[in-house]
């Protein structure tokens, strides 16, 4: 991730914001798009929006206590598959809204989903499915709720 400052920005903020629930949570994030965010058509660069998505995620591991848990036990948070469909162009210092959800998960994947707008008008929507990885593998998301519930009462 090349977004230094950002994701300082992130990390602070999200350690005053309220804690999510552990399993289906909401991320929302309100960003503006920089000059180092724009392609040569002079709006946001494609690739740009699924490196800010990591920005939700690192929101929605802090909030949940996620972090604390994959830092005590030496696990990462790896993501397997993105995908993204544009609608609009978000041109520069343009502000914008970004909400990720986790809805679901099965025996090896979380699955997130992924919304940009501006005001009503969305920008951009896609999905993502990610796992957490230990030196032995990955582990399951049932494994990983229960561990951050343990995390959370302790």
């Amino acid at each position: 991730m090349n977004l230094w400052f950002r994701l300082v920005y992130v990390f602070v903020l999200s350690l005053f914001r309220e804690r999510l629930p552990v399993g289906k949570s909401v991320s929302s994030l309100r960003l503006r798009v920089l000059p180092n965010d724009l392609d040569i058509n002079f709006h946001m660069n494609n690739g740009r929006f699924l490196t800010l998505c990591d920005l939700n995620r690192v929101d929605l591991f802090i909030r949940t206590g996620l972090l604390k848990t994959m830092v005590r036990r030496k696990w990462a948070p790896i993501i397997a598959e993105h995908t993204m469909t544009y609608r609009k162009p978000l041109r520069c210092f343009a502000r914008f809204d970004m909400v990720m959800t986790l809805d679901k998960w099965d025996e090896k994947y979380f699955y997130m989903t992924h919304v940009f707008r501006r005001g009503d008008v969305i920008i951009a929507e896609g999905t993502s499915r990610g796992v957490v990885r230990s030196k032995q593998g990955v582990i399951s998301p049932q494994e990983v709720l229960t561990a951050v519930e343990a995390d959370r009462d302790s």
